[in-house]
Protein backbone atom coordinates (compact mmCIF):
# COMPACT_ATOMS: atom_id res chain seq x y z
CA UNK A 1 0.00 0.00 0.00
CA UNK A 2 3.06 2.18 0.56
CA UNK A 3 5.06 1.62 -2.14
CA UNK A 4 1.25 2.07 -4.55
CA UNK A 5 0.22 5.55 -2.75
CA UNK A 6 4.28 6.70 -3.42
CA UNK A 7 3.90 6.07 -6.91
CA UNK A 8 0.50 7.79 -7.09
CA UNK A 9 2.57 10.19 -5.40
CA UNK A 10 4.83 10.51 -8.09
CA UNK A 11 2.20 10.46 -10.53
CA UNK A 12 0.15 13.90 -9.28
CA UNK A 13 3.38 15.39 -9.30
CA UNK A 14 4.56 14.42 -12.71
CA UNK A 15 0.79 15.70 -13.95
CA UNK A 16 1.29 19.32 -12.12
CA UNK A 17 4.30 19.86 -13.90
CA UNK A 18 3.49 18.74 -17.15
CA UNK A 19 0.48 21.04 -16.55
CA UNK A 20 2.44 24.02 -15.32
CA UNK A 21 4.87 23.90 -18.81
CA UNK A 22 2.44 23.10 -20.87
CA UNK A 23 2.13 25.81 -23.56
CA UNK A 24 -0.20 28.96 -23.37
CA UNK A 25 -3.81 28.25 -25.04
CA UNK A 26 -3.57 30.00 -28.61
CA UNK A 27 -6.00 33.33 -28.91
CA UNK A 28 -9.07 34.00 -30.50
CA UNK A 29 -8.64 36.12 -33.65
CA UNK A 30 -12.34 36.15 -35.39
CA UNK A 31 -13.06 39.00 -34.10
CA UNK A 32 -9.55 40.71 -35.37
CA UNK A 33 -9.58 38.73 -38.65
CA UNK A 34 -13.03 39.86 -39.42
CA UNK A 35 -12.97 43.63 -38.33
CA UNK A 36 -9.58 43.77 -40.61
CA UNK A 37 -8.00 46.89 -39.15
CA UNK A 38 -5.65 48.97 -41.30
CA UNK A 39 -5.32 51.95 -38.96
CA UNK A 40 -4.38 52.16 -35.43
CA UNK A 41 -5.15 55.27 -33.21
CA UNK A 42 -2.39 54.35 -30.24
CA UNK A 43 -4.02 56.27 -27.03
CA UNK A 44 -1.87 57.86 -24.34
CA UNK A 45 -0.95 55.10 -21.71
CA UNK A 46 -1.81 54.87 -18.27
CA UNK A 47 0.25 55.00 -15.82
CA UNK A 48 0.07 53.29 -12.37
CA UNK A 49 4.12 54.23 -12.09
CA UNK A 50 5.63 56.69 -9.95
CA UNK A 51 7.48 57.68 -12.63
CA UNK A 52 6.08 60.42 -14.56
CA UNK A 53 8.15 59.71 -17.68
CA UNK A 54 6.10 56.77 -18.24
CA UNK A 55 2.93 57.67 -20.51
CA UNK A 56 5.11 59.70 -22.81
CA UNK A 57 8.27 56.97 -22.85
CA UNK A 58 5.66 54.05 -23.75
CA UNK A 59 3.82 56.42 -26.08
CA UNK A 60 7.04 57.52 -28.28
CA UNK A 61 8.03 53.52 -28.45
CA UNK A 62 4.66 51.61 -29.11
CA UNK A 63 4.06 53.59 -32.82
CA UNK A 64 7.38 51.55 -34.41
CA UNK A 65 6.69 47.91 -33.74
CA UNK A 66 2.61 48.73 -35.35
CA UNK A 67 4.20 50.30 -38.42
CA UNK A 68 6.51 47.59 -39.02
CA UNK A 69 3.43 45.05 -38.87
CA UNK A 70 1.88 47.08 -41.48
CA UNK A 71 -0.52 49.36 -39.76
CA UNK A 72 -0.99 52.85 -40.46
CA UNK A 73 -0.28 54.63 -37.40
CA UNK A 74 -2.02 58.03 -36.74
CA UNK A 75 1.02 60.52 -35.85
CA UNK A 76 1.95 60.92 -32.30
CA UNK A 77 1.73 64.94 -32.84
CA UNK A 78 -1.59 64.92 -34.21
CA UNK A 79 -3.18 62.94 -32.38
CA UNK A 80 -1.72 65.06 -29.22
CA UNK A 81 -2.46 68.41 -30.54
CA UNK A 82 -6.02 67.02 -31.63
CA UNK A 83 -7.07 65.80 -27.89
CA UNK A 84 -5.74 69.36 -26.80
CA UNK A 85 -7.90 71.34 -29.24
CA UNK A 86 -10.51 69.15 -27.79
CA UNK A 87 -9.89 70.03 -24.28
CA UNK A 88 -8.58 66.80 -23.55
CA UNK A 89 -4.74 66.64 -22.00
CA UNK A 90 -4.21 63.62 -19.77
CA UNK A 91 -4.60 59.86 -20.54
CA UNK A 92 -7.08 58.81 -18.00
CA UNK A 93 -9.74 61.51 -19.22
CA UNK A 94 -8.51 60.16 -23.25
CA UNK A 95 -9.42 56.71 -22.71
CA UNK A 96 -13.07 57.36 -21.36
CA UNK A 97 -13.54 58.94 -24.75
CA UNK A 98 -16.47 56.42 -26.45
CA UNK A 99 -14.93 54.64 -29.48
CA UNK A 100 -17.45 55.89 -31.33
CA UNK A 101 -16.12 59.66 -30.80
CA UNK A 102 -12.16 58.59 -31.79
CA UNK A 103 -13.88 57.22 -34.85
CA UNK A 104 -15.45 60.47 -36.06
CA UNK A 105 -12.08 62.76 -34.64
CA UNK A 106 -9.57 60.72 -36.01
CA UNK A 107 -11.36 58.10 -38.39
CA UNK A 108 -9.05 55.47 -37.90
CA UNK A 109 -9.95 51.66 -37.81
CA UNK A 110 -9.16 50.64 -34.42
CA UNK A 111 -7.79 51.84 -31.10
CA UNK A 112 -4.25 50.88 -28.79
CA UNK A 113 -4.83 50.91 -25.38
CA UNK A 114 -2.12 50.87 -22.93
CA UNK A 115 -1.04 50.41 -19.63
CA UNK A 116 2.43 51.01 -17.89
CA UNK A 117 2.52 48.91 -14.80
CA UNK A 118 5.78 49.02 -13.87
CA UNK A 119 9.09 51.51 -14.96
CA UNK A 120 11.88 52.64 -13.66
CA UNK A 121 14.75 51.91 -11.69
CA UNK A 122 14.61 49.53 -8.88
CA UNK A 123 17.73 48.80 -6.52
CA UNK A 124 18.42 45.79 -4.32
CA UNK A 125 21.81 44.89 -2.38
CA UNK A 126 22.97 43.11 -5.12
CA UNK A 127 21.32 44.38 -8.25
CA UNK A 128 19.70 47.82 -10.11
CA UNK A 129 18.16 47.16 -13.24
CA UNK A 130 15.50 49.31 -15.10
CA UNK A 131 12.44 47.92 -15.65
CA UNK A 132 9.50 48.55 -17.75
CA UNK A 133 6.20 46.23 -17.71
CA UNK A 134 3.04 47.01 -19.64
CA UNK A 135 -0.15 45.57 -21.21
CA UNK A 136 -2.26 46.45 -24.00
CA UNK A 137 -5.48 46.33 -25.65
CA UNK A 138 -6.87 46.53 -29.43
CA UNK A 139 -10.41 48.06 -29.51
CA UNK A 140 -12.19 48.09 -32.81
CA UNK A 141 -13.25 51.74 -33.07
CA UNK A 142 -16.91 50.86 -35.10
CA UNK A 143 -18.22 48.35 -32.71
CA UNK A 144 -16.43 48.90 -29.69
CA UNK A 145 -15.33 45.29 -29.84
CA UNK A 146 -11.86 44.59 -28.23
CA UNK A 147 -9.93 42.60 -30.75
CA UNK A 148 -6.59 41.70 -29.47
CA UNK A 149 -4.59 41.79 -25.99
CA UNK A 150 -1.18 41.46 -24.71
CA UNK A 151 1.12 41.91 -22.07
CA UNK A 152 5.06 42.03 -21.59
CA UNK A 153 7.88 43.17 -19.71
CA UNK A 154 11.70 43.93 -19.88
CA UNK A 155 14.74 44.52 -18.31
CA UNK A 156 18.32 46.19 -18.64
CA UNK A 157 19.67 43.30 -16.38
CA UNK A 158 18.20 40.09 -17.80
CA UNK A 159 21.10 37.32 -18.16
CA UNK A 160 22.65 38.73 -15.20
CA UNK A 161 23.76 35.99 -13.04
CA UNK A 162 24.53 37.47 -10.41
CA UNK A 163 27.81 35.56 -9.97
CA UNK A 164 31.63 37.11 -9.07
CA UNK A 165 33.04 38.53 -6.30
CA UNK A 166 30.51 39.93 -3.63
CA UNK A 167 32.26 43.75 -3.14
CA UNK A 168 32.41 43.91 -6.79
CA UNK A 169 28.88 42.70 -7.31
CA UNK A 170 27.66 45.62 -4.84
CA UNK A 171 29.88 48.29 -6.50
CA UNK A 172 28.39 47.22 -9.68
CA UNK A 173 25.13 47.53 -8.33
CA UNK A 174 25.39 50.87 -7.09
CA UNK A 175 27.40 52.36 -10.39
CA UNK A 176 24.29 50.60 -12.55
CA UNK A 177 22.09 52.78 -10.60
CA UNK A 178 23.46 55.98 -10.66
CA UNK A 179 23.81 55.14 -14.57
CA UNK A 180 20.42 54.09 -15.22
CA UNK A 181 18.76 56.98 -13.22
CA UNK A 182 21.45 59.74 -14.96
CA UNK A 183 20.14 58.52 -18.44
CA UNK A 184 17.01 57.11 -18.03
CA UNK A 185 17.48 53.50 -19.17
CA UNK A 186 13.82 52.95 -18.81
CA UNK A 187 13.32 54.53 -22.11
CA UNK A 188 15.16 52.12 -23.89
CA UNK A 189 13.78 49.23 -22.22
CA UNK A 190 10.20 50.39 -22.50
CA UNK A 191 11.02 50.11 -26.48
CA UNK A 192 12.15 46.10 -25.86
CA UNK A 193 8.89 45.85 -23.92
CA UNK A 194 6.94 47.61 -26.89
CA UNK A 195 8.18 45.55 -29.14
CA UNK A 196 7.52 42.26 -27.26
CA UNK A 197 4.16 43.41 -26.80
CA UNK A 198 3.19 44.30 -29.90
CA UNK A 199 5.42 42.75 -32.89
CA UNK A 200 3.51 40.81 -35.53
CA UNK A 201 4.51 37.29 -35.89
CA UNK A 202 5.07 36.49 -32.16
CA UNK A 203 2.99 33.94 -30.48
CA UNK A 204 -0.57 35.03 -29.47
CA UNK A 205 0.95 38.34 -30.76
CA UNK A 206 -1.22 40.94 -33.37
CA UNK A 207 -2.05 40.39 -36.50
CA UNK A 208 -0.06 41.86 -39.68
CA UNK A 209 -1.60 44.39 -40.89
CA UNK A 210 -2.23 45.25 -44.67
CA UNK A 211 0.78 47.15 -45.20
CA UNK A 212 3.02 44.02 -44.80
CA UNK A 213 3.74 41.49 -47.65
CA UNK A 214 2.98 38.95 -44.69
CA UNK A 215 -0.86 39.93 -44.45
CA UNK A 216 -3.57 37.36 -44.23
CA UNK A 217 -0.63 34.96 -43.80
CA UNK A 218 -0.82 34.77 -40.03
CA UNK A 219 -1.15 30.96 -38.85
CA UNK A 220 -4.87 29.68 -38.73
CA UNK A 221 -6.05 28.94 -35.39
Amino acid sequence: MRLSHYRTSLLCIAVALLAGCAAPAKRDYTAFRQARPASILVLPPLNESPDVNATFSMLAQSTYPLAEAGYYVVPVTLMAETFKQNGLDNAPDIHQTSPAKLKEIFGADSALYIKVTRYGSSYTVLSSAAVVSAEAQLVDLSTGTQLWSGQATASNDEGNNGGGNIIAVLVTAVVKQIMNNLSDASHGVAGVTAARMLSAGTPNGILYGPRSPKYGKDAQD
